[in-house]
């Protein structure tokens, strides 16, 4: 696969706006998601390219084994990103895409490349904090009985149901190493009735960088709060990683 090939499959909507675009926003979806589950493009001006990350193992990418370790992950995505650096861009990543967006800026700092204009960090506490429980490990009925699939009939469940197991496996075995903040400002972002994270868990992420730091609480919506919130959650992206400037 040529090298632009790999990052059209790793990164959807790559140079979908390329003779428009004045910064970029890299996403990353949360445990069991794919690409096309989140709709920021739509309810962002035409001068931000929104790059979607696609792991492997769901969407146009089913066929290929989903990853179960972050590492793999970020070792994967941040040369790629470090390609499609040429313009100011921010990172948006929820719940586990949080953790993978993370660690992919400290992957990027290491390889000595331009860092992130910011990290909006969704949904999922600070590196370093206890996970509540272990959910990869349970038997398929229980794991069903846990995941967040309103809506989708049973058949799908069951295709989904070893993404999300691969996602909780590279979520769950993550092990935080120490190294120092990053220079990155930091907007932490989760819904107000959001019961898998807590105010304490969402502001400890403050140790993690060393420039601006915004908690918001969107009022009233759960974790899955992303799913139906766009347009506000574009608002808030752009409020402080502006279009033009």
């Amino acid at each position: 696969m040529t090298a632009t090939a790999l990052a059209t499959a790793w990164l959807r909507g790559l140079d979908s706006r390329e003779l428009t675009a004045q910064r970029r926003l890299f996403v990353f979806p949360h445990a069991g998601a794919g690409a096309s589950a989140y709709r920021l493009a739509a309810y962002l001006p035409d001068s931000v390219e929104v790059c979607t990350v696609q792991l492997p193992g769901r969407e146009n990418r089913l066929a290929e084994p989903a990853l179960t370790s972050l590492d793999d992950a970020v070792a994967a995505l941040a040369p790629l990103i470090a390609d499609h650096t040429d313009l100011p861009y921010a990172f948006f990543g929820h719940s586990m895409g949080s953790l993978i967006a993370f660690e992919t800026a400290r992957r990027l700092r290491a390889l000595g490349t331009r860092l992130p204009d910011r990290l909006f960090l969704s949904g999922m506490r600070a590196p370093g904090l206890p996970d509540r429980g272990t959910r990869h490990t349970l038997p398929d009925d229980k794991l069903l009985a846990t995941a967040e699939f309103d809506g989708v009939d049973a058949e799908l469940q069951q295709l989904l149901l070893p993404v999300l197991r691969a996602d909780l496996t590279l979520c769950e075995t993550y092990t935080h190493r120490a190294e120092a903040p990053l220079p990155c400002p930091l907007t932490v972002l989760a819904g107000s009735d959001d019961d898998s994270v807590g105010e304490t868990e969402l502001v400890a992420w403050r140790e993690h960088a060393s420039a601006d730091f915004e908690l918001h609480l969107f009022p009233g919506v759960p974790h899955l709060y992303v799913r139906g919130a766009e347009r506000q959650l574009a608002e808030t992206i752009t409020r402080t990683f502006p279009a033009r400037g």
